[in-house]
């Protein structure tokens, strides 16, 4: 298993239907995740735009 994980996830509310936001921390991308039952689904999410929402990455420069 690695030892950072590639997705943190930053949101999430629901018990038995849940909607979750997680973000990429090498990408910034933010993804919005839902399931409800047997069924789920993970998307990017999107802004006003149409355009992905990034979050700022922290990088962690050795040099």
């Amino acid at each position: 298993m690695a030892k950072d994980k590639r997705f943190e996830k930053v949101y999430s509310q629901g018990g038995l239907t849940v909607t979750e936001i997680w973000v990429d921390k090498e990408t910034g991308v933010n993804y919005l995740f839902h399931t409800s039952g047997y069924a789920s689904g993970l998307t990017p999410l999107l802004g006003k735009d149409g355009k992905p929402v990034v979050s700022p990455v922290e990088r962690d420069y050795v040099g």
